[in-house]
């Protein structure tokens, strides 16, 4: 499929519309243009997008089944360390439990997704990179796009099947758009950081694979947080994806407003589950990350033809 493009001369000396910012305009001037060349070339990042999704789709054996493979993995592999986990308690596996597994499963499943596509978005594309004047912004931003239709299979799926794990609507249902909303600028802000890290840097791709693979140990995904007591659990919830994914979980299978603490008891011991901080310590992280990846990747773009 042909790909609109901005017919423009490629710029040698700075970046897309602008040069190097020295006019002593700063960073506001910066982030004001970006958004600007974003909202200009919004056709752009749709027909990419759509790119992204034929291409994932076309003569894949299982079609849209691949949206729902990963959720569906870590749901098993969360119901089995929590049966492994229950044995040795000598207690079984709750569907509250259960249905916080499968509820976390699909905003890591997007997490991951997306930024295993992204992360190489920039070197796959070297062609466009090179030769044609445009936002490169859009190029991970679209793979994070593309990854948010798979995403939607995915919620459709666990929406026929949270009603048997015991999941009622509730008000916490309410929540969900604002997680949403912070999960996509967190991810678009860690893609953007990535892409571009891993244009100067060839093993970054590594890495970035190896985190995601041991990531999910990490997260709580496969467990609460105050599984791990009062300091383990404030610990993990210093990392912000941590925070939404927890607010998932706490919003749609507890119905908890995430603007009021929640406490749990574990073995008499009293552990904060949630804190309203922790909503606006993710937002400040989400918003900051995009702004200032945003920024990077803008003031970095200059030298791409060169690194690619």
């Amino acid at each position: 499929m042909s790909v609109p493009v901005v017919d423009a001369p490629v710029s040698t000396g700075g970046h897309f519309g602008m040069t190097v910012s020295d006019d002593g305009q700063g960073w506001y001037q910066d982030v004001r243009d970006v958004l600007r060349d974003l909202a200009h070339h919004w056709e752009l990042v749709y027909y990419l997008t759509l790119r992204d999704i034929r291409i994932r789709y076309k003569q894949a054996a299982m079609g849209f089944g691949w949206a729902l493979l990963m959720p569906l993995m870590i749901v098993g592999a969360g119901l089995m360390v929590q049966l492994v986990l229950a044995q040795g308690a000598g207690k079984s596996v709750s569907m509250a439990n259960l249905a916080g597994t499968a509820i976390k499963s699909l905003p890591w499943a997007f997490f991951v997704g997306s930024i295993q596509f992204a992360t190489g978005s920039l070197t796959s594309n070297m062609n466009l990179v090179s030769k044609i004047s445009f936002p490169r912004e859009v190029l991970p931003m679209s793979s994070v796009f593309a990854q948010s239709f798979d995403s939607l299979i995915s919620a459709a799926a666990l929406v026929i099947v949270l009603p048997f794990l015991g999941v009622r609507p509730t008000m916490g249902l309410l929540w969900l758009p604002v997680l949403a909303l912070l999960l996509v600028i967190f991810t678009v802000a860690a893609a953007l950081f990535l892409s571009c890290a891993n244009l100067f840097y060839r093993d970054i791709k590594y890495i970035v694979q190896l985190l995601l693979t041991f990531g999910i140990f990490f997260m709580p995904v496969l467990f609460e947080p105050a599984m791990l007591g009062a300091k383990g659990a404030r610990i993990v919830m210093l990392n912000p994806l941590a925070i939404l994914l927890e607010g998932f979980r706490i919003a749609v299978v507890q119905g908890h407003s995430l603007l009021q603490p929640l406490t749990v008891v574990r073995h008499a011991v009293v552990i904060p589950a949630w804190e309203p901080w922790y909503l606006w310590y993710a937002a400040i992280w989400a918003i900051a990350g995009c702004l200032g990846a945003l920024l990077m990747f803008r003031r970095l773009q200059y030298l791409f033809a060169e690194f690619i």
